[in-house]
């Protein structure tokens, strides 16, 4: 599995968000290679602008892709298993 830099696009009291993070957290249990920094958008209003009726969205940095919602566990461990 990939070790990249992951960005989540989130906000507190999305409910879409949460399901997308229990499948996240469940992808990192089995297979904890790589790491997630949640980015709540609501402090930004550029993010905001970017995501706002996107949310949740999962960015690779190092490939600079997204994987938005929405996802199943299968779509996200092929998201995060890509290396190009």
């Amino acid at each position: 599995m990939s070790e990249g830099n992951f960005l989540f696009y989130t906000t507190s009291g999305c409910h879409l968000c949460e399901a997308a993070l229990s499948l996240i957290q469940s992808l990192q249990k089995k297979s904890p290679a790589f790491s997630i920094k949640s980015i709540d958008i609501s402090n930004d209003p550029g993010l905001v602008e970017t995501y706002g009726i996107r949310i949740p969205v999962l960015r690779n940095l190092n490939l600079d892709k997204e994987l938005g919602w929405p996802f199943d566990e299968n779509m996200l461990m092929k998201f995060v298993e890509a290396e190009d």
